[in-house]
């Protein structure tokens, strides 16, 4: 008898039918599991917006309109950080949208943003040119993986490595900002220490804040809506250079925090 065969007898009948193509859950209902077919809607379909915006990025970046490759990436942002909002506020998380949530995340934060940096300056540098771009990819998609094996294991203030949408903001902020310039060396060299370093950034051990501890349920002094405000008429007045300056200080952030941690302190009362 032969292996195949062997594992077909061995395969154990269903306790349930499937059909073709249908998904299939398991989820506790009162402590007790129940296998649910389908998928929830509105989660799902603001994941796929944000997958669309990404699409867009890539389509328009190899049509040359490089401004709104970027935009469509920062778009691409708002829609996944409220498809998860959406899904803890409805009670509708669930395991497939995990897994389609961080597919499109790929594509929207990690072959988007390289391939817009790509068509816009790299490609003029032929193998060093992708080269840098596929080390932005495959940061991408291993920071994607390590978050998702990490999720419950880890201090929920700090993610460990660059996160991909700030990232990605940085690259499409970089194209944003500079897309009318005329080709130049050091805009070229600053697209390569941008693509390659936040690439590299993602795969670190550097730690980031997450801002998940914050309370923005509680109460805050009536000024503070007057800050909101502020950082809003800011942004409007030119939102491309705030965005990517913003973002690019975040990213910084990261390794100056770790070097002055990494610095040991001076004892109380040593002499100099």
């Amino acid at each position: 008898m032969t292996e195949e065969r062997k594992s077909a007898e061995g395969k154990q009948t269903p306790e349930y039918e499937v059909e073709a193509g249908e998904v299939v859950e398991e989820e506790l209902v009162e402590g007790a599991p129940v296998r649910r077919k389908g998928i929830y809607l509105l989660p799902n379909a603001l994941t796929t917006a944000s997958l669309f915006s990404g699409f867009y990025a890539i389509v328009s970046a190899a049509n040359g309109v490089f401004d709104n490759a970027a935009i469509a990436i920062f778009v691409s942002m708002i829609l996944d950080g409220l498809d998860g909002r959406v899904a803890r506020m409805t009670n509708t998380q669930s395991k497939f949208g995990e897994e389609y949530d961080s597919l499109a995340d790929m594509v929207a934060f990690g072959v988007a943003p390289g391939l817009v940096a790509f068509f816009w300056s790299l490609n003029a540098f032929d193998k060093v040119g992708w080269a840098i771009t596929f080390i932005y990819v495959a940061g991408a998609a291993l920071r994607l993986a390590r978050f998702n094996t990490q999720i419950g294991s880890v201090d929920k203030k700090f993610f460990v490595g660059l996160p991909s949408p700030a990232a990605a903001a940085c690259v499409a902020g970089l194209v944003w900002c500079f897309h009318l310039f005329e080709p130049a060396t050091w805009l070229t060299l600053l697209t390569m220490v941008v693509v390659g370093g936040t690439g590299v950034l993602m795969v670190s051990n550097i730690l980031y804040r997450s801002f998940k501890d914050l309370d923005l349920r509680g109460r805050v002094p009536f000024a503070a809506i007057l800050l909101v405000v502020l950082v809003f008429v800011v942004i409007a007045l030119d939102p491309a250079t705030v965005l990517f300056t913003g973002f690019l200080i975040y990213a910084l952030s990261g390794p100056v925090r770790a070097l002055f941690r990494g610095k040991p302190r001076k004892a109380p009362g040593a002499a100099d």
